[in-house]
């Protein structure tokens, strides 16, 4: 296996609690983990390409903010068929985007038009971009930062172009939500997970990751000028919207 795709077990022995983090240990087994842990990712990431390729204009920019290993990023940048553009990656983990920045010296990846970054995508400066992805990202900014972050968005895009947002959600029905949650739960043990390492992880994520309603995503996306959004695919409490500026 690559350094960035052995076996998440992480959580798999009895561990003192604490918030999860983005560290060495995590990035080294982020690729196994976000695959086995996010229902229809592997789609999520293609479809992020193909809309890409949609919508990046020559001259542009595209901004993965919250790249981690590049999933999305070199989902796009493959599926792009010029190179008249900028992909800026920002993440604030070191290990991540060292992991990146070797992952785009592979034969495979090497000279696809993707510039990794390490910084705070909260002050990320944003312009001249057609396509702008949060790919279950925004789910760990703090709730007080989130409208700033889509209004700085939405104010460096081009008209037309497009922001797309995966979270995971939660539903305004206590039951509802509760169903989704337990079928969640069974899809990763089905994905060969033990109940201790859901549990954990659960509570490891606890403090970090804040799932909102998709209505008040969309309130938020309208409320900084993006229009025409949606959700484009869902399984169970995962989704991924788009919006047009």
């Amino acid at each position: 296996m690559t350094q960035d795709s052995l076996r998440d077990n992480i959580f798999a022995s009895r561990q003192e609690a604490g918030d999860f983090v983005f560290d060495d240990k995590v990035a080294s087994v982020f690729t196994d983990m976000i695959n086995r842990s996010v229902p229809g990712y592997a789609t999520t990431l293609s479809m992020i390409g193909v809309l890409a390729s949609r919508y990046c204009k020559p001259g542009s920019r595209i901004y993965d903010l919250g790249c981690s290993l590049g999933g999305a990023s070199l989902a796009m940048a493959h599926q792009i068929s010029h190179r008249d553009y900028e992909l800026i990656a920002i993440d604030n983990s070191t290990a991540m985007i060292e992991r990146l920045t070797d992952r785009l010296k592979s034969e495979e990846h090497q000279g696809l038009p993707v510039t990794p970054k390490l910084g705070d995508i909260c002050e990320a400066d944003i312009s001249n971009a057609t396509v702008v992805v949060l790919n279950f990202t925004l789910q760990f900014v703090p709730l007080a930062q989130r409208q700033a972050l889509i209004q700085r968005i939405a104010d460096g895009m081009q008209p037309g172009g497009i922001l797309i947002l995966s979270e995971k959600i939660q539903f305004p029905d206590d039951d509802l939500n509760e169903l989704f949650i337990d079928l969640y739960h069974k899809f990763k043990q089905a994905q060969g997970y033990s109940e201790l390492e859901v549990s954990q992880k659960r509570a490891a994520l606890e403090n970090v990751l804040i799932p909102e309603t998709i209505d008040t995503h969309k309130q938020r996306l309208m409320a900084a000028g993006l229009k025409n959004c949606d959700v484009w695919f869902q399984c169970f409490n995962f989704c991924s919207m788009v919006a047009v500026r």
